[in-house]
């Protein structure tokens, strides 16, 4: 039997450069801890939420969120053999090695990341006793803005079981956004993509005007019911050409809108650069970028005014902290994606209390009741979104546990309860 070699191979084969194992590190004993498991489970919201717990060699355990649950989960149960034995304490570190190793693993790599990174995060809150928030560098804020996403005006199911033209009017959007605004929202959003007469040619990416009308009409028609103090923003979702979308942004001006998200597809950084130089009105754009480099490329640029990376894509807390700090120096505000649960809205929630350029987080859930009872705070009490706002939690770590009867309730089919 031969000796082990003193080097890693990376996933995949390679040349291991370098190892950023932490086998050679230590420190005190009541901080010399070691990760000892990775565990899973997906539950059914109104995406499928991709919980990790990180278990170590005390009492204590971290918990963390993906995005693209059902195959970042997967990595992220394969990415147990390199976390095991390593202090989740060294949250950078471990960021750095699982990029050295698992090289090329793209976006899902990055998701996966984020979960056992903002789990260690989590965990490093408990043992110190502090929020997370204080590990990111204090806060500039208390609370943090939420923004509703409204979808089509009614609930996604309703508009999948109906004709589109039925569905998205005016009177519908309207209505949906003074129930949001009744119930505490002071800034809200929804999405101008939506099929609306069926002469439409998807492919082609192009709207005529008979379309461009109608999204026209239904931006007066929200702005004619909640007025103009409510931050209201619209979302294209990728879906239009250059000249389409600068056609309907240049009618949309006068709405003083707080931003047009995602006007062309995500790749095409030069047509997403002309759309934002042609409109006199801030275009948001960041959710399909997911690393530092990507959002420095936009900023430098001149693609978009707004970013909007989310906390449980891009590969972390401490990456986000990085992205935020770039578009900072461009003087980009943050308006980050969220679809997530409570676990991970909470882990966005810290590091938008600890930059300086946050403006709003998104909120994707409202089709989901039962939203607000999936964690509980371990200090203090009250829901964690309240009004449009979350105060952030001053318990250690994340400063939530899970509802664990009702994660049981709403586990997908195969996943096991892991809280």
């Amino acid at each position: 039997m031969t000796d082990e070699p003193e080097y890693r191979i990376p996933a995949g084969g390679g040349v291991p450069w370098r190892d950023m194992g932490g086998d050679h590190i230590s420190r005190p004993p009541d901080r010399d801890i070691e990760i000892t498991a990775v565990e899973t489970m997906a539950i059914a919201g109104n995406f499928t939420w991709g919980i990790v717990k990180i278990e170590t060699d005390t009492e204590q355990y971290g918990i963390g969120e993906t995005f693209r649950a059902e195959a970042a989960l997967d990595m992220a149960e394969r990415m147990e053999l390199e976390l095991v034995g390593e202090n989740p304490l060294d949250t950078d570190r471990i960021v750095e090695m699982l990029n050295q190793r698992y090289t090329g693993c793209g976006r899902i790599g990055q998701a996966a990341f984020t979960a056992l990174e903002t789990a260690c995060y989590d965990l490093k809150g408990k043992v110190l006793d502090v929020p997370v928030y204080e590990l990111l560098g204090g806060k500039y804020r208390d609370g943090i803005t939420i923004y509703c996403d409204t979808h089509g005006g009614e609930s996604l199911g309703e508009a999948e079981s109906a004709a589109p033209q039925e569905v998205y009017t005016p009177e519908g959007y309207a209505r949906a956004a003074r129930e949001v605004v009744d119930t505490g929202f002071d800034a809200l959003k929804f999405d101008l993509d939506v099929l609306t007469h069926e002469q439409y040619d998807e492919a082609n990416r192009r709207m005529d005007n008979e379309a461009i009308e109608h999204k026209v009409s239904l931006v007066e028609a929200v702005r004619d019911e909640i007025g103009y103090d409510v931050t209201l923003g619209m979302d294209l979702h990728w879906n239009f050409t250059t000249e389409t979308a600068i056609r309907l942004g240049k009618k949309l001006e006068r709405f003083d809108l707080a931003w047009l998200e995602d006007p062309v597809p995500p790749e095409r950084l030069d047509s997403q650069r002309r759309v934002t130089r042609e409109l006199d009105l801030p275009v948001l754009t960041g959710e399909n970028l997911v690393t530092p480099s990507q959002f420095n490329e936009y900023a430098r640029e001149g693609a978009m005014d707004i970013a909007a990376p989310d906390v449980n894509k891009c590969g972390g807390l401490g990456e986000m902290r990085k992205i935020a700090t770039i578009c900072d120096l461009y003087g980009i505000p943050i308006a980050s994606h969220n679809i997530s649960s409570p676990v991970g809205t909470v882990a966005g929630a810290h590091l938008s209390a600890a930059i300086p350029n946050f403006i709003a987080m998104e909120y994707h859930s409202r089709d989901v009741p039962w939203w607000n009872d999936f964690v509980e705070r371990t200090a203090g009490s009250g829901p964690i979104l309240d009004d449009g706002t979350i105060r952030v939690p001053e318990g250690p770590g994340l400063g939530v546990e899970i509802n664990r009867d009702l994660a049981r309730e709403y586990l997908t089919d195969g996943s096991e309860l892991i809280v």
